[in-house]
């Protein structure tokens, strides 16, 4: 079954690599940051709904996201974002099934996605982060990577009905290991993951302007 699963996730990948370089023109950058092995919990801006498979489909590895409860409420959808991974998580409340959930993932050596801005952008830039996250990979004994989404939220801002073409690109940062953040305190951990997520922000649109 494991296999099975396996397959069938990296043939989504491969056709949705597919249609978004065509439709987005998506490239993503320093995907090598990412560790190769062992837990990993993968901390992302939110930009539209598209960014589960934007942030994963260009990566080595699987992503297991953290997606919200009402995702899970229509069961042909249900079906298929299950079937690559995404559990759900009730926003706005301590939905400590969630983080148990996250956790067995972690110790089983899966990279889990989080979106610790909460909801999605307004305006495209990077709200300040909650400190959820480094309780959660404290716990787990993980790296916590964040990465960056831009152009997202000109192809799909919370104020349209449906995507349309627009150039997208997606940088994985360096990771901060468990006895870096162990040493301060999580809002100040997640305080610095949004500084290097705005550098990551700023080199994106460098490069967007250039290419």
């Amino acid at each position: 079954m494991n296999r099975l699963r396996s397959a069938w996730y990296a043939a989504c990948q491969q056709v949705a690599r597919v249609l978004f370089v065509t439709l987005f023109g998506v490239r993503v950058y320093h995907a090598e940051r990412l560790p190769r092995e062992g837990g990993v919990l993968v901390v992302s801006n939110h930009q539209s709904y598209l960014d589960p498979i934007l942030v994963a489909v260009g990566m080595p590895r699987p992503f297991q996201p953290m997606a919200r409860e009402s995702l899970f409420r229509v069961a042909p959808f249900r079906w298929l974002i299950r079937s690559l991974y995404a559990f759900p998580v009730r926003r706005g409340t301590a939905d400590f099934g969630a983080v148990r959930e996250a956790l067995r993932r972690l110790r089983a050596g899966a990279v889990v996605l989080m979106f610790p801005e909460g909801t999605r952008t307004r305006d495209g830039s990077i709200e300040p982060l909650q400190g959820g996250p480094v309780t959660v990979a404290l716990r787990g004994g993980v790296p916590i990577v964040p990465m960056v989404i831009d152009g997202a939220f000109e192809a799909w801002p919370r104020t349209q009905m449906l995507p349309w073409p627009h150039r997208v690109r997606v940088a994985c940062g360096t990771p901060v290991w468990p006895d870096e953040a162990a040493a301060k305190e999580p809002d100040v951990v997640m305080a610095a993951i949004r500084d290097q997520m705005l550098e990551l922000q700023a080199e994106l649109r460098r490069l967007r302007r250039c290419r």
